[in-house]
């Protein structure tokens, strides 16, 4: 009998999104090429997303944003609120790089995005990034996209400084409140540690119990509440 322990690492089980019949297949292709990974169910819409997710116990969906009707962001949102997929992690992939629905998403509990025209190693590195817990792409890139939708201003959609997100951190301590302002400021772990003199494990600590006492799912989370509550605000170019 083989034991469980010479199986080796579970493989990241991934879910496809899209109603586009063609863009799943090559995507399934893709993955499923790599050890560490294999495509375990395939949505038309948002709807069937999230009724696999719960089903197939997947860890990284692609999302499509754009879907006939339950679209990807109310997909996410759904997502992000059933605690039974609290591990589950939201890529959502766009038509452009910039997309006017990305922090939108973003606030729905994705942990990032992806173009559609992405090359196939940098959607690899997506899903593993994902997987992990961390913000997809950089988290420069992902502070910068939340920062331009944010500095427009007057968008309905987003709380002003004040808000919830604004009331929560209270519960931080100084020092949670200071990495948390490097972490919207898109540096890693160990570019924090270096501003602040401390080692990069104490860092991460102070990031989990900001993620813990906020409610954020990962990092991306972490930016845009440091946005909305006012804490970071965008700096004009």
């Amino acid at each position: 009998m083989t034991d469980p322990a010479d199986a080796g690492p579970a493989r990241i089980r991934v879910l496809l999104a899209d109603d586009q019949a063609l863009l799943r297949s090559a995507f399934k292709v893709l993955v499923d090429s790599e050890p560490d990974m294999e495509v375990v169910g395939e949505a038309i819409d948002g709807a069937q997303a999230y009724a696999l997710a719960r089903e197939r116990r997947a860890d990284v969906v692609l999302m499509d944003i754009r879907m006939p009707g339950t679209d990807g962001l109310a997909a996410t949102r759904m997502i992000s609120a059933d605690p039974e997929l609290s591990g589950v992690r939201v890529v959502m992939l766009t038509t452009f790089e910039v997309d006017e629905y990305v922090a939108a998403a973003l606030r729905a509990g994705a942990s990032g995005f992806l173009g559609k025209g992405a090359e196939p190693e940098e959607l690899l590195t997506a899903i593993r990034v994902a997987a992990a817990g961390e913000a997809l792409l950089s988290p420069a890139a992902t502070k910068g996209l939340i920062a331009s939708f944010l500095a427009q201003g007057g968008r309905a959609d987003a709380p002003a400084p004040g808000s919830a997100h604004a009331e929560r951190l209270a519960a931080l301590t100084g020092r949670e409140r200071e990495v948390l302002v490097q972490v919207a400021g898109g540096l890693s772990n160990d570019g924090i540690a270096a501003r602040l003199e401390v080692s990069p494990l104490t860092v991460k600590t102070h990031v989990n119990r900001a993620m813990a006492k906020l409610g954020a799912r990962d990092r991306a989370q972490l930016v845009v509440i440091a946005y909305e509550s006012g804490l970071v605000r965008p700096r004009a170019e």
